[in-house]
């Protein structure tokens, strides 16, 4: 009751709402809530009353209301000022009693909404004799009108089922809150320690080759002076360390900058999920792969891919998948990425694309791209495996 959701964009747990579409999402899942105070505003609609207790009717279900959605809506994935919480809750509670105590039956639905606070804000061990407590309060209360065995048919196990399910969806909130962040740390340390990669292959590369500069020009310095040769010598051997450290610098970072499908795909489900889009994705790249420049060929069509998928496509979900082919030319790697967009968004020229297909070309791959049936967007690149090439698609 306070908070539902999971991969769908309309709403995600212990996010903050986004746009307007995710608002109105919110207020509907808020709203099927609110489904249990139809009995009390149809007594104060209905019943006859002085217009004071109408008044007063009116001014308690607003305040218990208030309560509600205070508690819920706004401390299920917060830290908690338990000051407050407990405050919340005890008026909440109180009004329940009284109000229920004072209007009669129809009002015993209240009790719902107290379990469903405390099951949503609640450490579990107190909310696991709170809400049976609430609970014994609401019979002890009903007692009063109906039976037992009516009470127990009507909202009892109801009340008790409730705030024990709200208990589990706040531990769910908590544990999507915590996978997040755990997530964000992850990849800082990632960062981190690819920062120290990177530092210590520099240090490996460089140090050894810039020491070595460092002496050979402090000897030619010395030597000029009386032996020119020598010291020509000295410069024509630092010429050659140079020359060296730039190629061992080269290499190095080629090597970093080289995609590969690995990466790639974890760089695809972050800005899939963060642009509120489905993900159907590999958990990892295939076991066998083509050779670097294949493999980093089609790790730039995965890349343009979704990033035209995140910008234009204005799709719900994203398919990503590798097949293994055997054609007459050899084995090839097939990529295929779907989407059930607006169809053929972000195809114009200068996206991309045409780059894209030179670049899978030019390792003897193919590229294709097309309508995905009546709605979205279809990109497949073929590369050959490791000694194949690529012929027409089988």
């Amino acid at each position: 009751m306070g908070g539902g959701g999971g991969s769908h964009p309309l709403y995600t747990f212990g996010q903050p709402v986004r746009d307007r579409r995710q608002i109105l999402g919110k207020a509907l899942w808020i709203g099927i809530w609110l489904v249990f105070l139809a009995s009390p505003v149809r007594d104060l609609l209905t019943a006859e009353r002085t217009a004071a207790a109408t008044a007063l009717g009116w001014l308690g279900l607003t305040v218990f209301v208030v309560c509600y959605l205070s508690l819920v809506f706004r401390y299920t994935s917060r830290a908690l000022d338990w000051g407050r919480v407990h405050g919340w809750f005890a008026a909440q509670f109180a009004l329940a009693v009284i109000l229920a105590f004072s209007f009669g039956t129809s009002w015993l639905g209240l009790f719902v909404y107290v379990s469903v606070s405390a099951g949503a804000v609640l450490p579990p061990r107190q909310a696991a004799w709170i809400i049976p407590a609430v609970t014994a309060v609401l019979i002890g209360v009903g007692l009063r009108t109906d039976s037992l065995q009516d009470l127990l048919g009507n909202l009892v196990v109801l009340n008790v089922l409730i705030g024990f399910a709200m208990s589990g969806v706040r531990q769910l909130v908590r544990t999507a809150i915590q996978l997040r962040q755990a997530r964000a740390t992850v990849a800082q340390l990632a960062a981190n320690e690819e920062r120290l990669r990177l530092a210590r292959d520099l240090h490996d590369l460089l140090g050894h080759s810039l020491s070595l500069i460092t002496l050979k020009s402090e000897l030619a310095g010395r030597m000029l002076p009386d032996h020119p040769d020598k010291a020509a010598q000295q410069v024509a051997d630092i010429e050659q360390v140079s020359r060296q450290a730039l190629v061992d610098v080269r290499e190095a970072v080629s090597g970093y900058r080289r995609r590969t499908l690995a990466g790639e795909l974890a760089g695809a489900r972050t800005a899939l999920t963060a642009a509120g889009i489905e993900a159907d994705l590999p958990l990892q790249a295939p076991a066998e792969l083509p050779g670097e420049d294949g493999e980093a060929a089609l790790a730039w069509a995965l890349r343009e891919a979704v990033t035209n998928v995140v910008r234009h496509s204005g799709a719900r979900r994203c398919t990503v998948a590798f097949t293994a082919r055997q054609t007459l030319a050899g084995p090839l790697l097939e990529l295929t990425v779907e989407d059930d967009g607006v169809g053929g968004a972000g195809t114009a020229a200068g996206n991309g694309l045409t780059g894209l297909a030179e670049r899978v070309e030019a390792v003897g791959g193919a590229l294709e791209t097309g309508p995905a049936g009546r709605r979205g967007f279809r990109l497949a690149a073929r590369v050959p495996m490791a000694g194949a090439a690529v012929g027409s698609p089988s």
